[in-house]
């Protein structure tokens, strides 16, 4: 099973969310926890998440992959800056077990100079003062493309995160095709040995979510500049053989390529007919 869809406003409420979803034939979406380019979060209605819920199990939708605010920087060298990372996510997480079992996703953050060691080190410390045991949803890194003082810039950092964290069985990541390529990761000429790599490093048991996008930019160039599918670097031969991969192919697929829904309605068609069962 595909499971495809892009990123939807949460503004009108999830039950719009998962109307709009089906609407472009997708079965599974990204949405922001709070406001991306700030902190604030929209109160929950209970009524809209039953009715949400309702429809979710009845189409079979694979898992959500919710994402936290842009401003969160669990490792900025402002203490407030890092505090602020600490409420978003504690939050976010207790919001999420409206809409259990599912997954949010988060960039680890820039370390703006301290260097990458004290950037794991914030990371891995908020992660062990947000995480409970009783949560039912998984915090997934997504893994990042290297520009400027990103932290996760490698499959290396991700690891080291995580091997840091008491409730390491609470965390996952999320690959984004992007980020990766442009991290110098060759998923074009031979992403069987890219997962090879992510599995000795990580565990391809912790790959739970991809960003599919294609790319502005060549391999490596640490650049984070999404392109629609088909119409950049990786290409479209290459990220039909992302979805069909079989360590990949269950997985939940989040396209955040410049389109509007109808666009992403085309790339989902696309995608679709490119699948193999």
């Amino acid at each position: 099973m595909l499971y495809i869809g892009c990123h939807l406003s949460a503004s009108d409420g999830y039950e719009a969310m998962i109307n709009q979803a089906l609407s472009i034939n997708a079965n599974t979406f990204a949405f922001f926890t709070r406001n991306p380019r700030g902190g604030s979060a929209k109160k929950i209605n209970p009524d809209d998440v039953k009715r949400f819920l309702e429809i979710y199990k009845r189409e079979k939708f694979g898992k959500l992959v919710a994402h936290a605010p842009y401003t969160m920087n669990a490792c900025a060298s402002d203490p407030k800056i890092r505090e602020f990372a600490v409420y978003a996510m504690r939050d976010d997480i207790k919001r999420m077990e409206y809409t259990p079992d599912n997954y949010y996703n988060f960039h680890p953050g820039s370390h703006v100079k301290q260097g990458a060691e004290t950037g794991i080190k914030l990371i891995s410390e908020q992660l062990n003062t947000v995480l409970n045991p009783n949560q039912t949803t998984t915090v997934l890194l997504e893994t990042m493309a290297g520009k400027g003082s990103e932290v996760g810039r490698n499959f290396e950092e991700i690891q080291e995160i995580i091997s840091r964290v008491n409730l390491s069985n609470k965390l996952g990541v999320c690959l984004d095709t992007c980020h990766i390529w442009d991290g110098g990761y060759d998923i074009v000429g031979n992403l069987e040995n890219v997962l090879e790599e992510f599995d000795r490093i990580i565990g391809l048991e912790k790959l739970k979510a991809v960003h599919l996008n294609d790319s502005l930019n060549p391999k490596g160039s640490h650049k984070d500049r999404h392109a629609k599918i088909g119409e950049g670097t990786i290409g479209l031969d290459a990220l039909i053989r992302v979805i069909n991969h079989p360590a990949l192919k269950n997985l939940p697929f989040i396209l955040e390529t410049p389109n509007d829904m109808e666009g992403y309605k085309r790339e989902i068609a696309l995608l679709r007919k490119n699948y193999s069962d």
